[in-house]
């Protein structure tokens, strides 16, 4: 008897091309920038599983602009997005957590069609003790008219301008999960073949979890709506009583929370009553794909998307999870 035939295997590149044709003025622009993203990725990620054997482990000895130590494989790893998406001539603007200033392209900008903002690799600390590390992307659409001339209009737009967005996760496993307002696709890296091949077909937030993540050792400097929801969860105010899951990189905790269900939170703190996470190139795109998939993104007392940035590394409070658990915790507020 004739075994029925496999399901074809859809590279990323396939389901790309498929949803470039919600743009058809794009003419295979869209799908080159991000032909650019997957490269890069993989080339990230063969430093990352090889972190232990090179001389790429530890600090590369300066601060970024946020003042924060680089590791070897930050700088690797901003490097390697810039190279694979400056000689896309569809991109007029880079702008990343490693650089100060937003990077203007080389080529005629005039024909350049798209920002994109990225942190090159979020978590990064942790290669050291060999945890989840991952990239976060998001890309904009240069806005039309002469008062857009300045470049800076290009990247600070608010989140539901975003055309795509999406995150890599190098961990026992290569994910990268992206979006295009067409629901969340998750694609694994292949290494048979060197393709990343759809694994996570129109991926959906559970309504509801069983997990929190967040950081407890800052539990005191919390503000009150921050506390109060963490002791609900803990105490069964949902019908079951939650458990704590945290590693320390926000990739792989929203991962988590994506196929799991519950809640992510970095709230501010009296230390950062801003928050750290930076809006433009982590909460925006993290809350693009949680919408997308069926839940919520705030800072707390708005909408991410709807947060008109001011400045490229502006820093936010993050809360982003199931739609029952962001329930409880909007309704706290009140």
């Amino acid at each position: 008897m004739l075994k029925s035939p496999e399901k074809p295997t859809l590279t990323i590149q396939q389901h790309i091309l498929t949803e470039q044709q919600r743009f058809p003025e794009a003419s295979g622009e869209f799908s080159f920038l991000l032909s650019g993203i997957t490269l890069a990725s993989k080339l990230i990620q063969a430093q990352v599983r090889r972190a232990g054997l090179g001389n790429i482990l530890g600090a590369a000895g300066e601060e970024n602009v946020q003042g924060e130590l680089q590791q070897k494989l930050d700088v690797y790893a901003n490097d390697v997005m810039i190279d694979k998406l400056s000689c896309r001539r569809s991109v007029g603007i880079l702008a990343s957590e490693e650089n100060e200033c937003a990077v203007m392209m080389p080529h005629d900008t005039a024909d350049a069609s798209y920002a994109v903002i990225f942190d090159p690799l979020d978590g990064s600390s942790n290669i050291d003790v060999n945890v989840s590390v991952g990239t976060t992307f998001s890309i904009f659409r240069r806005p039309v008219g002469p008062q857009y001339d300045d470049p800076n209009t290009w990247i600070l737009q608010n989140g539901t301008q975003q055309i795509a967005a999406g995150y890599v996760v190098y961990g026992s496993s290569t994910i990268m999960v992206y979006t295009v307002g067409n629901g969340v696709h998750g694609f694994t890296l292949d290494p048979a073949v060197g393709a990343f091949v759809m694994s996570h077909e129109n991926m959906k937030m559970p309504e509801q979890g069983k997990y929190y993540s967040v950081n407890e050792a800052y539990r005191d400097n919390f503000p009150t709506q921050y506390r109060t929801f963490l002791e609900g969860l803990r105490r069964g105010e949902l019908g079951t009583k939650y458990g704590s899951r945290y590693i320390g990189s926000m990739v792989a905790d929203f991962h988590r929370t994506l196929l799991r269900g519950g809640v992510f939170l970095y709230p501010p703190t009296s230390d950062h009553a801003n928050g750290k996470l930076r809006l433009l190139y982590e909460a925006n795109p993290i809350a693009m794909i949680a919408e997308q998939a069926g839940g919520v993104a705030t800072n707390g007392k708005s909408r991410i998307l709807d947060i008109k940035p001011e400045a490229i590394h502006q820093r936010t409070p993050l809360v982003v999870g199931s739609r029952k658990e962001m329930d409880y915790f909007q309704s706290l507020s009140e």
